[in-house]
């Protein structure tokens, strides 16, 4: 089990009630709004946020972030840490 678990979660729907946070550059990602199963194992392998802006924008596949559960930091009480590289567009 991962670390960041340590038995904070108890539900999905838990777990989308909690806002991400990149900790890299302190970045307010959204809440999630799906997850990724592995079907062999039953484990979480990402989390799921829209990307794009507005309500139809998360219904495409290509406005979501996918985080791999290995970039999860903690999960808090009321926020989950996520170390993402940052884009640096000049």
């Amino acid at each position: 089990m991962h670390s960041a678990l340590a038995s904070a979660i108890t539900s999905f729907s838990e777990l989308r009630t909690k806002e991400v946070i990149n900790v890299r550059d302190g970045s307010l990602l959204g809440c999630i709004t799906d997850i990724e199963l592995n079907s062999f194992t039953g484990e979480i392998s990402a989390i799921i946020l829209p990307s794009g802006n507005g309500i139809l924008a998360s219904l495409s596949p290509k406005n979501r972030l996918c985080i791999p559960w290995c970039n999860i930091e903690r999960i808090g009480r009321d926020t989950i840490l996520v170390k993402l590289e940052v884009d640096v567009k000049q």
